[in-house]
């Protein structure tokens, strides 16, 4: 295989917390800031960091959230405002790697712990709110650039600095864009992914379900 790296820019975490939407009380760990020094990555997690509602992000298939700075830089270029690490949610802001090129359990080594590529983001309404503007959510799908869940594999620590190693691939093709683009967009090339063995089982009973695909054959 080709070698493949980048590098951690930035190591991002935060606890939920409830803000005021139109009179009521939403509770939202999508703000997260920059930490210094080693973090540690156990279990579904990163240390310090949270998620307000894990049946939708969060737990083995969501464990980390990776976004570009390349991305950011395009978004800090359309929106005209400056985008830091960690504005959209993302625990790990990399550089270097092209994550929408990304193959669905290709495995990262970063630091001391090793991480398996799951799948895209596809945000709620809560990036509407963090982004203080509830159309962002349809501008996000729109652009593409979805950045993309991570599994702990191996537990370890990370931190800013930490070279990102691809230390394998899998024979398919199912990258994180092509991903993107079949839920997104034309959703009959939805199975598509089916032939990457590393798909969670909740895509997998899905997309048999929208189908009606036999999952016994």
């Amino acid at each position: 295989m080709e070698s493949v790296a980048g590098k951690v820019e930035s190591v991002n975490v935060g606890a939920a917390k409830a803000v005021q939407v139109e009179g009521r009380s939403v509770l939202t760990a999508i703000w997260k800031s920059p930490v210094e020094g080693r973090v540690a990555l156990r279990g579904v997690n990163l240390a310090g960091d949270d998620q307000a509602d894990r049946t939708v992000h969060g737990g083995p298939d969501k464990a980390v959230y990776a976004y570009a700075r390349e991305d950011y830089d395009w978004w800090a270029s359309e929106l005209s405002q400056s985008m830091e690490p960690g504005t959209f949610g993302d625990n790990l802001t990399v550089t270097g790697l092209d994550l929408s090129s990304a193959i669905v359990g290709e495995r990262w080594q970063v630091g001391s712990a090793q991480l398996e590529v799951s799948e895209p983001r596809f945000p709620c309404f809560k990036l509407g709110i963090r982004m203080g503007d509830p159309r962002f959510l349809r501008r996000f799908a729109q652009a593409r650039r979805p950045g993309t869940y991570l599994r702990i594999v191996a537990e370890g620590d990370v931190g800013a600095g930490d070279r990102i190693e691809v230390a394998s691939r899998p024979g398919h093709e199912v990258t994180i864009g092509k991903f993107a683009n079949a839920f997104l967009g034309d959703r009959s090339q939805l199975p598509e992914l089916l032939v990457a063995e590393q798909l969670s089982e909740d895509w997998r009973s899905w997309i048999a379900d929208m189908h009606s695909i036999d999952r016994s054959k």
